[in-house]
């Protein structure tokens, strides 16, 4: 993410983030130029990602870029310089510029706080009127909440003292919310832990940000559920038991039945049946006779 400053480094940087940066006057504009022919809004820089393009918002005015006069809109890139009403503002790439790199810059409310020697390219755009579209370059880890041990702080009065934990874990960007009163939200959805990538908005309570960082492949912003662990892709199902055919543990039962109703005769039976047969043969004999 590029920069825009004051060539004499007289005032901080401006973070060139998306949609748009007004340069002018009025104290609407994300980068404020006090002279006497300076419009309230002078200057647009519009920005999609890293592609920057330069508007004069006052045709009849004197807007140079690296000594040639604008009149259309032109593209900007580091290095680049602007004079508006003689003042010279320059376009920086924090990461290549040393100096940038070593000064401090405005996190928490009120206070200053040594910056992050390596930029990891993450950063809130406040979405709230009342912090004028600030923007918070994150850490590797940050907290947010009211308290103002945090790393974000922010007053406002529905916001826990420490709200949630935003963690940037080999380039992706994390949120968990540390148990807050009034909730943390991506995209509108309340979330205990969750991952967020760049265009999402991020609310806590009622303040909203805009997510800015690296552009990101994922189509949709994951979730985490608590108590619930991730599915490995690499781990196949169990293969069920292969169970004998029905037919076979049908007849199977069928013949163990039928040899349980075959009759057993012992020796005695044979005599009984014997004697009641010669009883059959005289009778039927006599009966003949």
């Amino acid at each position: 993410m590029l920069k825009i400053r004051f060539k004499n480094k007289k005032y901080s940087a401006v973070w060139l983030v998306e949609p748009s940066v007004l340069i002018g006057r009025d104290k609407s504009s994300q980068l404020v130029v006090s002279a006497p022919n300076v419009a309230g809004h002078h200057l647009k820089i519009n920005v999609n990602h890293e592609q920057l393009e330069l508007v004069n918002l006052v045709p009849d005015s004197e807007v140079l870029l690296n000594g040639t006069a604008v009149k259309g809109p032109r593209p900007l890139k580091p290095r680049d310089t602007i004079v508006l009403a003689g003042i010279e503002l320059e376009v920086i790439d924090p990461k290549a510029d040393p100096i940038e790199a070593s000064e401090e810059v405005v996190v928490k409310t009120g206070t200053t706080n040594p910056r992050v020697p390596k930029s990891t390219g993450w950063a809130l755009k406040s979405n709230h009127s009342a912090l004028k579209n600030r923007v918070f370059p994150l850490r590797q880890a940050n907290t947010v909440g009211r308290s103002s041990e945090c790393d974000i702080s922010l007053a406002a009065a529905h916001l826990s003292r420490r709200h949630a934990e935003l963690n940037i874990v080999d380039g992706v960007l994390y949120v968990k919310d540390l148990g807050s009163a009034n909730g943390t939200f991506v995209n509108g959805r309340q979330v205990t832990e969750a991952r967020v990538k760049r265009g999402d908005e991020l609310r806590f309570d009622t303040l909203s940000f805009g997510v800015i960082g690296p552009a990101d492949d994922m189509s949709q912003t994951t979730v985490r559920q608590p108590g619930k662990p991730p599915l490995n892709p690499g781990k196949s199902r169990p293969r069920p038991v292969r169970t004998a055919p029905a037919t076979a543990s049908l007849k199977a039962s069928s013949e163990a039945s039928v040899k349980e109703t075959k009759p057993r005769y012992g020796a005695a039976g044979l005599l009984v049946l014997a004697g009641l047969t010669a009883i059959v043969v005289v009778a039927l004999y006599v009966t003949r006779g």
